[in-house]
């Protein structure tokens, strides 16, 4: 089957094999999956300048237009020399999938397709087409673990000749995450901030890097915790302008309720008061953050949040669903929670 590994997508951008003419970059981490096709580009041998060669799209072109993709595939560069085909938020439209079967049937000679797309399924239309296509190549991106943040930590702060101490380099690998480029442009505030000494140390880091890979999620579950609409609009604008997925948000919601279930079926089965539970279950939480835990503990009863729950596992599923549609989705669930807990509180 043609697909790696996610540890070994790197070694394989950097010596791409010719043979795979349609390159699927995929996976939760858009950064990761962005940076990726870009270096994957300049093994092309195409000037990523010439308009002419270098043809990008995105699914609004093909879904107006279904036949496209394949046409650009297949056309002849006007002036000579291999031609990149580049589609950007790719899911598993079926003029899509059509052009990587195509290109593994008949593997076009000089042109290289190059799909980004989210966090598709195992057994996902496209990611099938791309893994069992001859002459297609899978390649998953998913958010870096500790090794690799500490490699990006090297390489950024290297590129700027500034060394970091024990202690910042471990809080500094505790915010990154999640989102590459995010972590990409942390890191490179940093060094900019640090410029004109030799070593980083921890009031640096404090002073300058934020968590890249949850910004504003705490705010965003907060605001949906106390039906905050204005603030939960502002908290996903900031994270959508940070390169942060919103399924972060999601995630990191449905994590909360889980918490609050919990706690309510000791209130509820155990007549346990609300300040005994709060005490018992929210030990590790900010006490910044315990208000709003605690609104939400006494305004929601057992039941309702089961059903946010489902809710919320239903919005994950969809977004795996529609990658192309994530945004979207992801933004709808949480503002009716919201609404929901807004209501719960008059």
């Amino acid at each position: 089957m043609a697909q790696k590994k996610a540890h070994e997508v790197d070694s394989f951008i950097k010596r791409p094999d010719p043979r795979y003419r349609a390159l699927l970059i995929y996976g939760p981490d858009r950064g990761l999956v962005s940076e990726r096709a870009t270096a994957l580009s300049r093994t092309v041998n195409v000037d990523l300048t010439d308009d002419f060669n270098v043809v990008k799209l995105d699914p609004g072109d093909i879904k107006e237009d279904p036949a496209r993709l394949l046409d650009e595939i297949n056309a002849i560069a006007l002036f000579g020399g291999d031609r990149l085909i580049w589609l950007r938020g790719a899911g598993n439209e079926k003029a899509i999938v059509d052009a990587v079967q195509a290109i593994s049937a008949d593997p076009p000679e000089g042109t290289t397709l190059i799909i980004e797309a989210g966090d598709l399924k195992k057994g996902s239309a496209l990611r099938k087409a791309a893994e069992s296509g001859s002459a297609a190549m899978a390649l998953p991106c998913y958010g870096d673990d500790s090794r690799n943040i500490h490699a990006l930590i090297d390489e950024e702060l290297g590129n700027a000749r500034l060394k970091i101490t024990p202690g910042a380099r471990q809080h500094l690998a505790e915010s990154l995450g999640g989102d590459r480029l995010a972590s990409r442009g942390e890191l490179q505030k940093l060094a900019l901030y640090c410029h004109g000494k030799d070593e980083v140390n921890e009031e640096d880091v404090l002073a300058i890097t934020g968590d890249a890979s949850a910004q504003s999620v705490d705010e965003a579950v907060d605001c949906i915790l106390t039906g905050n609409l204005a603030g939960l609009d502002h908290a996903l604008t900031r994270i959508n302008a940070s390169k942060t997925q919103i399924f972060v948000v999601l995630q990191a919601c449905l994590r909360q309720f889980q918490l609050i279930g919990v706690m309510r079926g000791q209130i509820e089965g155990e007549r346990k008061q609300i300040s005994q539970v709060i005490g018992e279950y929210g030990r590790r939480i900010h006490f910044r953050r315990k208000p709003a835990l605690e609104k939400a503990v006494r305004n929601w009863n057992g039941k309702s949040v089961g059903e946010v729950q489902q809710h919320l596992q239903n919005a994950v599923l969809e977004t795996r669903r529609q990658p192309a549609l994530q945004e979207s989705i992801a933004r709808q669930a949480l503002l009716a929670i919201a609404l929901r807990s807004s209501k719960l509180s008059r």
